[in-house]
């Protein structure tokens, strides 16, 4: 899913690999740190529709156990690999401990175009793999979340085929799950709207009128399209916005409310299709002139020292997970550029995730003000703790944010020793 040739488990292993340096971490903990503790790789068999039976491949990595069961996503994606959902996984682990959340990382996904499949054959690929994965899941043991092309639906199908599975409903064994059958308020505007908290807290620091802030946003599925509604509700001008298909421009600012309900009127269309504005390719969204904020929310690996140089924007805020590589980073930074990491900027979905597996665990919930108070507590908690101490060690917050998340599971496993 990258759009060059890194390697994305590589790039984590790197960025693990500076920070341990950073915090002088003990070289054991750093070899113990860069291996996943479990994965799973899984054929998993689908019917067709036409009666064929066409074989995919599954997977699912738990990178670490030391302050909880493991959490993460799971994909649906044609250019699905293990070091990827590897890669992930891992970033999950360090995104569950700069928030503070009782979690370890996991990731999975299945390597599949779902467009190609029709409804039925992909509540059949959902249910399988699900069915295949009851041992090494629940609520105390790792608990799946929606990511690239998987949605409510997708976790109810997954949830229901688990509680068949244990002989009564389990609703904490995933979140993401619609709110009828034990979903969060909140939830699917989560990562958007995190993002978008992160962003306020930015321009607080850098005392910037979010009125005179000009956006472009890369990606327009759920994390880019709510994170386009609340800055546009924050004040700020989305210049730009595009999906796999290319994006749209308008320097005098795109009319979000309308094409955000466009897009949720539309689920299976591209932006390519949308009738206004100009069209952009990707490449030229990133590389725009025009803009103070970029908002990088599709894939991993898309600003990479071939383009980082090309980049205007004053501020990066990763929206997706791993899309700056550690070389195009530190050109960035040579340029006196912001980067605020996705292990802190995106982190508003599992913060919510985690929100809705407390309400399943213990049969009570809570109203969506009260989520969404909760979630800014808590990330800007955790963004004033990393950029604070940024500033002190005059370091990335990136580096400051791995640091504590890092140290912090360094140490549980340090307590908590080798068995036997």
């Amino acid at each position: 899913m990258l759009s060059t040739k890194v390697n994305p488990y590589e790039m984590a292993v790197k960025q693990l690999e500076e920070v341990a340096s950073f915090i002088k971490l003990k070289p054991s903990i750093l070899e113990y740190l860069k291996h996943p503790k479990r994965e799973f790789i899984i054929s998993i068999p689908v019917r067709m529709d036409d009666g064929s039976v066409k074989i995919f491949t599954g997977y699912r990595v738990q990178h670490n156990f030391a302050l909880g069961p493991t959490k993460g996503g799971f994909r649906y994606h044609p250019d699905v690999t293990l070091d990827e959902v590897r890669a992930l996984a891992m970033w999950m682990t360090w995104k569950c401990a700069v928030m503070d959340l009782p979690y370890g990382g996991a990731k999975g996904g299945v390597k599949v175009d779902p467009k190609q499949l029709s409804d039925n054959e992909l509540e059949r690929l959902t249910r399988r793999y699900a069915f295949e994965l009851i041992p090494i899941i629940g609520p105390e043991k790792d608990i799946p979340a929606p990511d690239v092309n998987t949605n409510p639906r997708t976790m109810a199908w997954f949830m229901d085929t688990y509680s068949m599975s244990v002989g009564y409903t389990s609703p904490g064994v995933v979140t993401g799950k619609p709110i009828e059958i034990g979903g969060s308020k909140g939830r699917v505007e989560a990562t958007g709207k995190g993002v978008v908290f992160i962003l306020n807290e930015v321009l607080n620091r850098l005392g910037m009128n979010p009125q005179d802030v000009r956006i472009a946003i890369q990606g327009f599925g759920n994390v880019g399209t709510h994170a386009a509604f609340d800055a546009y509700k924050l004040g700020c001008k989305i210049v730009a916005v595009s999906d796999v298909s290319g994006g749209l421009y308008e320097p005098s600012g795109l009319d979000i409310p309308t094409l955000f309900d466009w897009a949720i009127q539309n689920p299976n269309k591209h932006l390519s299709s949308y009738p206004e504005y100009s069209k952009i390719t990707n490449k030229d969204l990133l590389e725009l002139e025009d803009i103070d904020v970029l908002i990088p929310a599709a894939l991993e690996g898309v600003i990479t020292e071939n383009n980082a140089d090309n980049i205007k924007a004053k501020i990066i805020i990763e929206g997706a997970n791993g899309p700056t590589t550690p070389d195009a980073e530190k050109m960035l930074l040579g340029k006196g550029k912001i980067v605020v990491p996705d292990v802190v900027a995106n982190a508003g979905g599992v913060t919510v995730s985690y929100f809705e597996w407390v309400q399943d665990l213990q049969s009570f919930f809570w109203e969506e003000e009260e989520i969404n108070n909760k979630l800014k507590k808590i990330m800007v908690k955790a963004f004033d703790r990393v950029w604070t101490y940024s500033k002190e060690q005059n370091i990335s917050l990136r580096m400051a944010a791995y640091a504590y998340a890092v140290s912090k599971v360094a140490r549980a496993l340090e307590l908590r020793g080798i068995f036997p």
